[in-house]
């Protein structure tokens, strides 16, 4: 593999955050690529490595059959820095002592470092911001003391000959540590989370000073690699993308077609699972702006008789997936050979579909663009966005030259409303739910808060009726659950606090106007433990 940029190796470790350590690492400009830690030594070493970052993880380093640190980590003789359960394995591995610690540290803590002038402490301090926020009392800057978030049972009690304490908490004696000569780090708290104050530093510090990665992979690069890669694939060939509107099969779209032009067919299937005016939006831009190649599809019936009496939300991701991929099939038949199916799957997709590589994942979810593929499909794949993160994402699409309605679009599942109408699905209900979702989405964008003050809101219909009382009649009708969230990775995610006279006008507003729904409620569930859609 002929190396294109720098590159730091995260492994995974069965962390919650693993994949925000990829994109904080991302963020400094370096590229990461997160992998699991029994992936084959080739495989990760063909990227040829700066350094390597040892992700946390839910086991114990003495249990049997725990996870372990590959030897051709150390073997390669660049840094590594371990986090949490990575720096423990660095830990046992040299001969430090690792133990069950009798207090257990979740949450916030406040980090003393002891040696400041590390590399990895760089520009370790208090932003003024900060300082007043955190006390307003303090008159004398801190340089030295930080909110960190830990995240852990067990503790390293004892260094290894040749480490040296860094940094220290109430709980941790050794929560930074490091052997600077032969450039192994390790750190007890989770630098990755927006929790750990200057934790985007300190990882910053790690990639550029210590690994030595300059700031070479940005969105201009991206496009410029992924181009070349596009047209290695494809060839002479031809590919038929489905193009549902959303950011991703959008940004795929402009980034597939600047590489290979009419070779690229875009198909656009309306399934009766848009959000209200989608199907006409989709033509219009992309057909008609943008000047590709799109066959618009009415499948709404077909969609609709499949589904019919379905209520588990696996088996409606699964129907759709092979429905879609069945149709491009139908499609394809029409238009000669075509040999790529191109697909919008970020990596997120990827994470919670458990996909390829990912051994010690657990699914979550089966994305209609990941797991809902049937092993007989005919097409090969080409998924340029694969490995970016829907920030990234978004980056790649304003440098492509995408408008911002596309862009900033929220993000919306590939299944469509099927998983935000609960329970059995038929057109009424389909309606019932896309009218509820466009007031909600309204009044948003009235309070201006559709972008800023939330990056995901939608409705969700009910399966349940209430009682309710309209006029002087008593009334038996569903339930809309309002969802909206605030979040910087969509890895995580927390409910946005809406105020209370947007959330009345809009419950008035859906109840008045939407037949069939006499109850709204509000979603006030952060990601974790729940997830941002509810199926």
């Amino acid at each position: 593999m002929t190396k294109v940029h720098d590159t730091i190796i995260i492994l995974d470790y069965g962390s919650q955050y693993s994949q925000l350590i990829a994109r904080r690492v991302r963020e400094a400009n370096v590229y990461s690529r997160l992998v699991s830690w029994s992936t084959p030594a080739e495989e990760v070493l063909a990227y040829q490595p700066n350094g390597f970052i040892l992700s946390g993880g839910p086991n114990s380093v003495y249990d049997d059959g725990a996870p372990t640190l590959p030897d051709y980590v150390i073997e390669s003789g660049v840094p590594v820095l371990g986090i949490c359960y990575g720096m423990q394995l660095l830990a046992r591995r040299f001969g430090g002592q690792v133990g069950y610690s009798q207090h257990r540290e979740y949450g916030p803590a406040m980090l003393q470092v002891d040696v400041t002038d590390d590399p990895l402490f760089r520009d370790w301090r208090l932003e003024i911001g900060d300082l007043q926020q955190s006390d307003n009392n303090l008159q004398s800057p801190i340089t030295n003391l930080q909110q960190v978030w830990m995240s852990h049972g067990d503790k390293v009690e004892a260094l290894p000959s040749g480490f040296r304490p860094l940094a220290h908490s109430d709980n941790s004696p050794f929560a930074a540590a490091a052997d600077v000569a032969r450039g192994y780090y390790a750190v007890q708290f989770h630098p990755e989370v927006v929790h750990t104050t200057q934790g985007a530093r300190l990882l910053s510090n790690f990639v550029h000073h210590i690994c030595g990665c300059g700031a070479d992979w940005n969105p201009a690069n991206f496009i410029e690699e992924q181009v070349g890669l596009i047209r290695a694939q494809v060839g002479n060939g031809r590919v038929v993308l489905g193009l549902s509107g959303g950011v991703d099969s959008a940004v795929a779209a402009a980034l597939i077609h600047r590489a290979i032009g009419e070779q690229l067919t875009c198909i656009f299937v309306d399934h009766g699972l848009l959000r209200q005016g989608e199907a006409a939006q989709v033509v219009e831009t992309f057909q008609r702006e943008q000047g590709m190649h799109l066959i618009a599809i009415n499948a709404i019936e077909e969609y609709l008789e499949m589904l019919q009496g379905i209520t588990d939300p696996e088996q409606k991701r699964r129907l759709i997936g092979e429905k879609f991929v069945r149709i491009f099939e139908r499609e394809a038949n029409k238009l000669g050979q075509i040999d790529f199916l191109a697909q919008g799957t970020i990596y997120p997709d990827v994470i919670e579909s458990a996909g390829k590589g990912k051994k010690d994942a657990h699914v979550i979810k089966t994305h209609h663009n990941v797991g809902g593929l049937p092993d007989d499909m005919d097409f090969e794949l080409v998924e340029p966005l694969r490995e970016l993160f829907k920030d990234e994402v978004r980056t790649v699409g304003s440098a492509l030259g995408l408008p911002d309605s596309i862009v900033w679009r929220q993000p919306f599942p590939g299944p469509g409303l099927a998983i935000r109408c609960l329970g059995e699905i038929t057109w009424e209900r389909l309606e019932r739910l896309r009218l509820a979702d466009a007031i909600f989405v309204d009044e948003l964008r009235q309070a201006e808060m559709l972008r800023l003050g939330t990056q995901q809101s939608f409705a969700v219909l009910l399966p349940v009726k209430s009682v309710g009382v309209m006029g002087d009649g008593r009334t038996y009708q569903e339930v809309i659950a309002l969802r909206a969230v605030t979040t910087e990775d969509f890895m995580t995610a927390d409910w946005a606090r809406l105020p209370y006279e947007l959330l009345a006008k809009v419950s008035r507003r859906i109840v008045n106007e939407v037949a069939g729904v006499n109850r709204v409620v509000l979603d006030i569930t952060s990601k974790p433990p729940g997830t941002i859609e509810w199926e």
